[in-house]
């Protein structure tokens, strides 16, 4: 009897592909101009229109660029008060509006891993000459920290002076259960025009909670996602997992304790291929109170803070002492023990019915911000929503 299921749904998927049923990406078209940077717009190669935020120090002077990519089913309003503080450091802060995603053509449709990658290029080079003589950094959230990394793991010699990884989206498929990159290929090769909630999955992006219900009432936030932009998101951690050991440039990782979008395993992962190289340029942060948007959380301002004096002095402490505990955490665990843990915590998750974990445990409980019935339908879609 289960031969024969097995073959019957073998036999439908088949069918259906034959049909055409497969994921589509829509990338950038023919190259026609060599792009430009407008008052509120980013205007591509291809001349699609991107909106564009500024952030420029009152003062008029500029001590560093940071060039800023939100992350999946957001959008550029994401760095509105990350911008706002780095302005009153001297830093000018920039940030678009990445393809599919909020005011863009074509929204809610994947691009690909090229497209994204060669948009941020194209932006780097245009902010390099409006400011050939300041160092630029990039500074990427979730999907967008995937973006940098796979980017400069094709183009080393992109012209930055260093990139800022926040809580980047590297849960590649060698860190997922066989049965959840079954379930994804097979609903991408069938039904992939699909749009998904995430309405069922219970997990906090986020401690600030009037952030969160601000977030889910945002009509620029995709709130119903198709299934092959999650196929393509996951084709980019791929390909961002798969480059970690390539990232060469001076670089920042924050990475919070308690989040629940991203598995540690895939976190710790990737730290392990991360840090291969460079290691002398590379500064890694664990925030205890963190969660997956660390630039929006309750302690949020203790991240910018430690954005600015980084970006100020690389070589130097952070001001929150992150860096450090991440370090003790490292050397005296190893960071092979906690893949271990984390491969164990992961069995636990899965016991329980969920696809991720937080840092601190299967799933974690506050009882001072639990949020049931209402606020967690309110919330519904932050599954999807792996930006942040």
């Amino acid at each position: 009897m289960l031969k024969f299921c097995l073959q019957t749904v073998f036999a439908v998927l088949l069918s259906m592909q034959i049909a055409g049923c497969m994921p589509r990406i829509h990338p950038a078209g023919e190259r026609i101009y060599p792009g430009r940077l407008e008052t509120d717009r980013y205007v591509t190669a291809d001349d699609t229109v991107l909106p564009l935020r500024v952030w420029l120090p009152a003062s008029g002077e500029v001590t560093a660029v940071l060039i800023a990519l939100h992350g999946f089913n957001d959008y550029s309003n994401f760095f509105q008060l990350p911008g706002s503080y780095l302005q009153q450091q001297g830093i000018a802060s920039y940030t678009y509006d990445q393809r599919g995603f909020g005011g863009t053509p074509g929204r809610g449709l994947w691009a690909g891993v090229d497209t994204y990658g060669e948009d941020l290029r194209l932006f780097v080079q245009l902010i390099k000459a409006r400011y050939p003589e300041l160092p630029v950094y990039v500074l990427g959230v979730s999907m967008g920290a995937a973006v940098t990394i796979a980017a400069l793991g094709r183009d080393a010699d992109m012209p930055v002076d260093g990139v800022i990884l926040v809580a980047p989206a590297v849960w590649a498929r060698s860190t997922m259960p066989w049965y959840q990159r079954f379930v994804l290929w097979s609903m991408a090769h069938t039904l992939p025009w699909l749009t998904l909630t995430g309405e069922s999955v219970q997990v906090m992006a986020s401690d600030n909670i009037e952030m969160l219900r601000a977030f889910s009432r945002d009509p620029l936030v995709i709130k119903e996602t198709r299934v092959e932009a999650i196929y393509g998101l996951t084709n980019l951690m791929d390909a961002a997992a798969a480059s970690a050991a390539n990232i060469e440039v001076k670089s920042l990782l924050l990475v919070g304790e308690k989040d629940e979008i991203i598995p540690q395993e895939a976190t710790f992962r990737f730290l392990q291929n991360f840090l291969q190289t460079g290691t002398a340029n590379k500064t890694v942060a664990f925030y205890q109170n963190g969660y997956h948007m660390l630039l929006r959380d309750c302690q949020a301002a203790v991240v910018w803070k430690d954005i600015a004096a980084w970006i100020a002095r690389a070589d130097a402490a952070l001001p929150s002492g992150a860096d450090r505990r991440a370090a003790e955490l490292l050397r005296e665990n190893g960071l092979h023990r906690q893949l271990a843990m984390a491969a164990g915590a992961m069995a636990c998750t899965e016991r329980a019915g969920f696809a991720t974990k937080s840092f601190s445990g299967c799933v974690f409980r506050d009882k001072k911000r639990t949020i049931k019935g209402q606020e967690r339908r309110e919330l519904h879609h932050l599954r999807f929503a792996v930006n942040k």
